[in-house]
């Protein structure tokens, strides 16, 4: 089940799956998982740890099949990426797709100046001489806000906060200046003044080089602000998709209802927090109905025995719900 986009697709997803193999057992990390990215646009996945949003961004660039297995549809120009062989990938990996990891300090590489690693994506991806390069890479460590950029370049790692840090994987991903950036939940851990920088600065970037961009949260405060488009993951599947404005304030998953729940608002205090009962399934043990019954308020024996799909809803949306929640705003089933 995919969306509908006005414009024409960046990117087109239908249908991916991706199985690890473990002991003997297959786990199936991502289910049919499908949406549509317009250029330019901003689509958030939200959703619990070990929902299947980091998956999906891997299995996206084709950085699952050491030990993992993926099939569907992940069409980018023309092509389908899921197809592709190893080389062509790397060739697209960096220059028109890139991608911003979790954590800079263990995907920076320590041994390394940050300025031979922006180097290196520009080498493989552009046709620049060495002076050339040098200039782009100080202009993009300028550009993402790191002063004195040109000196800095000689550093290592360690020698930056981790909102430098971060900063720095940013002028990686956008040194061979890509059409699609997959930003998987790059402001963890950073505190909330330097998460608000980096949010505002890869939008900033994303409009000035006409980017899309799917950003991986579990903050939905984050998808409010920066997103246009919303993919709610539960259990490796998409459980509601539309609009950003649509989805919040008309949930109709009770998982939805029960995440934007969980962000206190207007709290008094000493009250307890709202939380969702109950923890994600083992991936090897799904249900056999609906992933989220065992937890959910409006579960049925329809829900137990029956998993729902993926449907349009109307007006851009999509729910994977048999009872869905009526109320409005946000308010609790």
């Amino acid at each position: 089940m995919t969306m509908t986009s006005v414009q024409t697709p960046l990117l087109e997803v239908e249908g991916l799956s991706t199985t690890f193999k473990a002991g003997g057992l297959s786990i199936p990390a991502v289910c049919d998982v499908g949406f549509k990215l317009s250029k330019g646009e901003v689509l958030g996945l939200v959703g619990e740890s070990g929902s299947g949003k980091s998956v999906t961004l891997r299995s996206i660039l084709g950085l699952t099949g050491r030990y993992g297995s993926t099939t569907g549809k992940v069409m980018w120009r023309g092509d389908n990426l899921v197809e592709l062989p190893e080389a062509r990938l790397r060739r697209i990996r960096g220059g028109e797709i890139a991608m911003i990891f979790q954590e800079p300090m263990t995907s920076l590489n320590p041994l390394l100046t940050v300025g031979l690693q922006i180097d290196e994506t520009l080498k493989a991806h552009t046709g620049m001489s060495a002076s050339e390069r040098r200039k782009r890479a100080t202009e993009m460590l300028d550009l993402v806000g790191i002063p004195a950029a040109s000196s800095r370049l000689n550093e290592y790692p360690h020698q930056f906060s981790g909102g430098m840090r971060q900063r720095v994987m940013i002028a990686i991903a956008l040194a061979a200046r890509p059409k699609l950036l997959l930003a998987d939940e790059p402001t963890t851990a950073l505190d909330v003044t330097i998460q608000a920088q980096i949010l505002d600065l890869i939008l900033s970037l994303a409009k000035d080089f006409d980017m899309g961009v799917i950003l991986v949260t579990h903050d939905l405060g984050v998808v409010a602000q920066t997103c246009d488009q919303v993919a709610v993951m539960y259990a490796g599947r998409i459980v509601e998709e539309g609009t950003v404005r649509s989805v919040l304030k008309t949930p109709q998953h009770p998982y939805t209802v029960g995440l934007m729940r969980s962000v206190p608002q207007d709290v008094p205090p000493r009250t307890p927090l709202y939380s969702i009962s109950g923890t994600p399934p083992s991936l090897l043990a799904l249900p056999e109905g609906c992933a989220f019954a065992p937890r959910c308020p409006n579960r049925t024996k329809e829900c137990e025995a029956t998993r729902p799909e993926l449907l349009p809803t109307g007006n851009g949306r999509a729910l994977a719900c048999f009872n869905k929640v009526e109320k409005r705003d946000g308010a609790a089933a």
